[in-house]
């Protein structure tokens, strides 16, 4: 397996693998494909890899600038990651979220937000902070990894990509 940044060549294979991988995933609401192409449109995405397996896009994680309501700036949320179906649990997901932590980590960022299923994410040293909230999402759900000592206050506010329900190209 090849983590690499996504290519134009990637583009509708990466589409495809978004709507599998939502498909009946109770955290979605099957409007991955859409998020990701409204994020590059917007030339939202600051990290975009794949998972390369023989030539064939088999993973996709995004990152793409997050705003904090006390202004805090250099913040970054995951998401769209997306594995497909068949190959869970080997790894696929944890080789892309450990790549695109690294790079960010490698710039100027503060942290990463992103709203998932603790469980999943707490081993990539993501969790909640009472000081950071998203609005209409339960506490839990959202989680936050910090880069120093960088705690913040506020509301998170994803990209408007992430309300996206259709294709924008």
């Amino acid at each position: 397996m090849i983590i690499r940044n996504e290519t134009a060549d990637d583009i509708d294979a990466i589409a495809v693998l978004a709507e599998a991988a939502s498909e009946g995933h109770p955290f979605s609401r099957q409007t991955e494909q859409f998020i990701v192409d409204a994020l590059r449109t917007a030339n939202a995405l600051t990290i975009s890899l794949v998972a390369d397996v023989g030539g064939k896009v088999v993973g996709h994680v995004a990152f793409s600038p997050v705003t904090i309501t006390d202004g805090s700036a250099g913040w970054y949320g995951v998401g769209p990651l997306s594995v497909l179906p068949g190959l869970h649990r080997q790894g696929v997901d944890s080789a892309l979220m450990h790549e695109g932590l690294s790079l960010l980590k490698a710039t100027v960022a503060k942290g990463c937000a992103l709203v998932g299923d603790p469980d999943h994410y707490v081993r990539f040293g993501f969790k909640s902070y009472q000081e950071l909230v998203h609005e209409g999402i339960p506490h839990e759900y959202v989680l936050v990894l910090l880069f120093g000592d960088n705690s913040r206050r506020g509301t998170l506010v994803f990209h408007e990509g992430f309300s996206a329900t259709e294709w924008h190209c």
